[in-house]
């Protein structure tokens, strides 16, 4: 698997999880295309600004697009750190590529950014996505209110 920056030209394959009603069951909705034309100026924007934002996973080998992940900052409890997320096409569920880009951001950012933290924020009922945090060495610390909603807050700190 190989992450890359957002394009313009990711629209329609972005739209095949941000449509999927099932894909964003723990999001506050789906996307529209005009939605999410805006994510990728968010993310662009987000990562000329602070160096970080989601990125494209796709195969290695046939250049398919599966999803994305990366890290956004994250104002939680007056407090400002890198969160975790990652989104995947539902054929590609189970796996093993959440885990795979995951861990990967997840070393770009202690060891190549220097982050002493790196959070993620999962909503309860959303198992496989607590065991990603968890398989990756994440820990849950505590339960916090966003975006008008209980969710677990999982940690990471920087060992070095």
């Amino acid at each position: 698997m190989t992450l890359r920056a957002v394009a313009e030209s990711d629209v329609g394959n972005l739209l095949k999880i941000f449509e999927d009603a099932e894909a964003m069951k723990y999001y506050s909705s789906t996307k529209s295309e005009q939605d999410t034309r805006r994510w990728i100026q968010w993310m662009k924007q987000h990562y000329q600004t602070y160096g970080i934002s989601m990125w494209i996973a796709e195969d290695k080998q046939k250049g398919e697009f599966l999803g994305q992940c990366g890290m956004v900052l994250q104002k939680v409890d007056g407090k400002v750190d890198p969160e975790l997320g990652y989104l995947f096409l539902r054929s590609r569920w189970g796996k093993g590529y959440a885990s795979e880009a995951a861990k990967a951001c997840l070393d770009y950012g202690l060891h190549t950014l220097k982050f002493q933290k790196i959070i993620s924020l999962i909503d309860p009922d959303n198992f496989p996505s607590i065991k990603v945090a968890e398989r990756i060495g994440m820990k849950k610390e505590k339960q916090v209110n966003k975006w008008d909603k209980s969710l677990f807050f999982y940690s990471i700190y920087n060992e070095k």
